[in-house]
């Protein structure tokens, strides 16, 4: 536990305590937003589509091969 000397370090550390805060709200905030976009219905399906013609190809150029 910190010993303070006097009331000017207990409000220093209070206010960089407060920005930490912030600075951590603030990038809540952007993972928040980063998090929705990835969830957005049109980039799930783009995504999966992606995985279904990777997939797709892969069993042709497999029957291609036999």
């Amino acid at each position: 536990m910190k010993t303070y000397k006097s009331f000017d370090e207990i409000k220093r550390d209070l206010r960089q305590l407060s920005l930490e805060k912030q600075i951590a709200l603030e990038e809540l905030k952007i993972v928040k937003n980063n998090f929705g976009e990835i969830i957005r219905p049109t980039t799930v399906i783009s995504s999966v589509l992606k995985l279904a013609s990777k997939y797709g190809f892969l069993v042709l150029v497999k029957k291609i091969l036999k």
